[in-house]
């Protein structure tokens, strides 16, 4: 078991009305369409209105999710791919991961030739020894 600290709050950015569903579903790790189904699906088959009051005291209750991003490098290559398992969990699949990953070590790839290209070429080795000076 994960000892992360997880918050709930709400995501009007990804929310439909307010944002409740969006928070729920990343408290949860749960797919967003499918926290918003078991929602309308509690309304209309037990005790509607005792949800939408639920859902309305949520949207006044709960924070708002803050914009700034918690991981310490805001770069996108740092960001973590999210695999999900199974069809209900919020993530990607894992051949859309394994793309994103291809994907991103191609970028990386490219970024290491360009380096190593300037890095020998004569044009490096001229502003070494200027800075030398």
């Amino acid at each position: 078991m994960s000892n992360i600290k997880r918050e709930l709050y709400r995501d009007p950015k990804r929310g439909k009305l307010a944002g409740v569903c969006a928070g729920l579903s990343d408290y949860f790790n749960m797919e967003l369409w499918l926290v918003r189904i078991l929602f309308i699906t509690a309304v209309l088959l037990s005790g509607g209105p005792l949800f939408v009051v639920v859902y309305i005291a949520c949207w006044f209750i709960l924070d708002k999710k803050s914009d700034y991003v918690t991981t310490p490098s805001t770069h996108k290559d740092a960001d973590p791919i999210a695999v999900k398992f199974k069809v209900w969990q919020k993530g990607e699949p894992p051949r859309q991961a394994l793309f994103d990953l291809k994907e991103r070590l191609n970028r990386l790839d490219d970024r290491v030739q360009c380096m190593e290209t300037y890095v020998t070429s004569s044009e490096f080795t001229v502003s070494r020894e200027i800075n030398k000076l």
